[in-house]
């Protein structure tokens, strides 16, 4: 046993390389982030619980200012947003990209800037723009030809709003077929290779209150090369000469989004965020000048790799059960707080934590608590072999995309995020209870 006399000695080992920078043992098993131990969070805020390291995600920040430092960097909201990761964000000097009324609404209450908030959505409802508009985004990215008279009307003919314009360069790019965007057969943006993006653009100038302030397009998600965007720059920075050229338009923004890939585990390949500004800004000069065009301001828009090595997702273990050669490991938490895995196979690195094993590992399959097959954490991972009830189980990589993304499913109510910071932990958002979930049941 550690007394108060005797010295901590704590560690980093090498398998923890995507885990929060802050992430220390300082007992064998016992890993702590932002100098709280992941046990003791369990046991406070009780599990499942979702650990966010502020300063991992405060550094982030401030590596994308100084990778960019000509660019505006806009954080993209739908990754994981709540009042204190809005508050952070406005601090180190980001700008936000929201997809919604809601995510509009609680940023600028908790006292964002609306002029440094990017509006997106391929089907913006009616209060969506209103949102918009009442409260002074900065600009709204049009995403269909449809929204054009409709944000015209809403702005009326003495108003005015900034506008870009989501265009499809025909690139595939991302980790997986459901988060590709920058292809002509999904959802979002306007191609341009049928035109479809020159006539949108058309109609947006003849509207005098719709100021078009530059072009947006957004590739997909898990993106870990350079090369892709080097491609729709190439050829977002030609839509931008043929516009000249018929227009006599100069666009003084280029928004390439964001999508930049990170590492789920240990040895997993991530975008070089350095080499990829370079190497954008030498594209963007480049094309530019062989255009006969001044260089517009470059806009990126990173969401899970600001936020998403910073989180832990920490369960415990409530069965432990061998089915034919399979064992599976069932946790307190699953699909309704972590979709991803069901949704694209995401893969992740679950550790045991709050005690030290000398047993052997063997592989097992973590799955979640409900009713569903496909319900499953981490498929085929190596754990402790003695692994019980009871234990903890940490996932790293667990800020983006989870919580944002979870749902009611069996009533469960999802879990609370609390943030880590110097030794001192604090709840950010609570537990969802069931008397919350009880008031929105009103009818009988």
């Amino acid at each position: 046993m550690t007394t108060l006399h005797e010295p901590v000695v704590t560690t980093t080992p090498a398998d923890l390389s995507v885990w929060p920078a802050s992430t220390t043992e300082p007992r064998p098993g016992d890993l702590a982030v932002g100098g709280v131990p992941l046990a003791e969070a369990a046991d406070r805020f009780g599990t499942p619980v979702y650990v966010l390291d502020e300063n991992e995600v405060r550094e982030r920040c401030r590596t994308y200012r100084h990778a960019f430092p000509d660019a505006e960097v806009l954080y993209a909201a739908k990754a994981f947003l709540c009042r204190a990761m809005v508050h952070w964000t406005e601090e180190e000097g980001l700008g936000l990209d929201v997809c919604s009324a809601g995510e509009l609404e609680l940023a600028v209450t908790t006292g964002f800037p609306p002029e440094r908030i990017v509006l997106h959505g391929n089907a913006k409802s009616p209060r969506d723009l209103e949102t918009a508009l009442r409260l002074g985004v900065g600009r709204i990215v049009i995403d269909s030809p449809s929204e054009i008279a409709r944000l015209a009307a809403a702005v009326g003919p003495d108003g005015h709003q900034k506008v870009m314009v989501r265009v499809v360069p025909g690139i595939s790019a991302g980790g997986h077929e459901k988060i590709r965007t920058g292809t002509d057969d999904q959802k979002f943006g306007l191609s341009i290779a049928d035109g479809y993006a020159q006539h949108a653009i058309a109609r947006i100038l003849d509207q005098p209150q719709l100021e078009l302030t530059g072009l947006h397009c957004h590739l997909g998600s898990q993106i870990t090369s350079a090369k892709p965007y080097l491609a729709a720059v190439r050829r977002v920075v030609g839509l931008m000469a043929r516009l000249y050229e018929q227009h006599g338009l100069v666009l003084p923004e280029l928004d390439l989004g964001g999508g930049h890939g990170i590492a789920y585990r240990p040895g997993e390949a991530a975008l070089d965020l350095t080499a990829l500004a370079r190497r954008v800004r030498a594209e963007l000069s480049d094309a530019c000048a062989a255009a006969g065009l001044p260089v517009p301001r470059l806009i990126i828009e990173p969401g899970r790799a600001i936020v998403g090595p910073a989180g832990i997702a920490v369960y415990r273990v409530l069965a432990v059960k061998k089915t034919g050669d399979h064992t599976f490991v069932a946790v307190d938490g699953g699909m309704s707080d972590n979709p991803r895995p069901a949704l694209y196979g995401v893969r992740y690195a679950p550790r045991l934590i709050g005690r030290a094993s000398a047993a052997p590992t063997a592989p097992v399959t973590v799955v979640g608590r409900h009713c569903e097959a496909g319900d499953v954490l981490a498929a085929d991972v190596e754990l402790p072999s003695d692994l019980r009830p009871g234990d903890l189980l940490a996932v790293p990589v667990a800020g983006a995309y989870h919580l944002s993304m979870a749902s009611g499913y069996n009533l469960v109510g999802r879990p609370p995020v609390a943030a880590v910071r110097d030794g001192h932990a604090r709840l950010l958002v609570r537990r969802e209870s069931l008397d919350d979930i009880r008031r929105r049941d009103v009818g009988l």
